[in-house]
């Protein structure tokens, strides 16, 4: 994917992502092994195709009085909304020890156990994404919690095992355990650093194993996910699963988020199967936006994504806090316009492809 580190102004405002400076990978092709024959054909995984969102902000916007509307402007609950768009399943981050900041803290797993309730009952699928800190971990930043800061490799695999099957016991008691987990996001450079950078992958596999084997351990039918960021830099992507295969890294599905515009999603998407394909692990896209400002872009490129994804086996597609709007947030590529608190036509997307 391409975004930066969301860091919040003095005013509590989120800045905006980076938009992705396309181009696309040119690494040498990777031969399909006979071994991967099992997985499933692009249009098996395109019947089953997920739309989903990450709509984590929701509890706090309405805390501070949000409400949503529906294309035709009548106030509606916004799961109930977002289903008219055919989407099914619903992204939530959490956070070790978060502030009470309304933008980039909250999400502790009893808020996140609370919010899921709503997601099932109405009917969606559920997946957890883990930041293994206390407020944003992307591509560029991955700090461990401050708690976590001056443990040794073994305290960290310790803390590591502890809080994860902790908090998925705590979804398992809420009875919302996840379809899919994400043990980390965008973890391109590893997790907790520098102790589990990638650049001590031995360290590195020994975190995330002890996270994919807790997730486990409380819910063996989740599908525990890697999620890596820009994947139009194949180079990255190999860095980093070559060595995390190479020492016993586990994982059940490769998830990568990409915020690119509709001429070059095909060529990004190839990448996502590439590398997925390379490791014999089935993938999806857990992250999705564009300019609310360019709505007609976003939406195209939303309709670009989802169908490349579709057409190379993918099996699902996120889009990041569509729901947020000014002046709670002054991230910009939410697809809801402020002023009315409508659906903006980049929603149209989601039943256009």
């Amino acid at each position: 994917m391409i975004m930066s580190s969301l860091q919040a102004s003095g005013s509590g405002q989120v800045g905006r992502r980076t938009l992705l400076k396309a181009t696309t990978a040119t690494a040498g092709a990777i031969a399909a092994a006979a071994a991967f024959a099992e997985l499933e054909t692009p249009a098996e995984a395109a019947a089953g195709f997920v739309k989903g969102v990450d709509v984590s902000w929701v509890p706090q916007m309405e805390a501070r009085g949000f409400s949503w509307k529906n294309a035709s402007g009548q106030k509606q609950d916004l799961l109930t909304i977002l289903q008219g768009y055919g989407i099914a399943a619903v992204r939530l981050r959490t956070f070790v020890n978060p502030s009470s900041s309304p933008t980039d803290g909250h999400c502790g797993i009893n808020e996140v156990a609370a919010f899921a309730k709503r997601v099932k009952a109405a009917g969606m699928s559920i997946m957890l994404d883990y930041m293994f800190g206390d407020t944003w971990n992307s591509v560029g930043v991955q700090n461990p919690p401050a708690a976590w800061k001056n443990m040794s490799y073994s305290q960290m695999l310790a803390a590591m095992s502890a809080y994860v099957k902790q908090t998925m016991t705590v979804m398992k008691n809420n009875d919302v355990l996840p379809t899919w987990v994400q043990i980390g996001n965008e973890t391109n450079s590893g997790i907790c650093r520098p102790v589990g950078s990638v650049s001590n992958p031995a360290q590195m596999t020994g975190l995330f194993n002890a996270a994919y084997t807790q997730v486990k351990a409380v819910s063996p039918n989740s599908t525990v996910c890697i999620h890596l960021a820009q994947p139009q830099k194949y180079d990255v992507m190999t860095t980093f699963f070559s060595r995390y295969a190479a020492g016993g890294g586990k994982w059940d599905m490769s998830v990568f988020s990409s915020y690119g515009s509709a001429d070059v999603a095909p060529g990004i998407v190839a990448n996502m199967r590439k590398i997925s394909d390379a490791y014999g692990k089935p993938f999806l896209q857990s992250e999705f936006g564009g300019r609310v400002d360019r709505a007609s872009s976003t939406r195209a490129a939303l309709v670009a994504y989802t169908k490349a994804l579709k057409a190379e086996g993918g099996q699902g597609i996120f889009y990041w806090e569509p729901e947020c709007m000014t002046p709670f947030t002054g991230y910009g590529m939410g697809a809801w316009d402020s002023a009315t608190n409508r659906p903006t036509v980049i929603m149209d997307g989601f039943t256009q492809a």
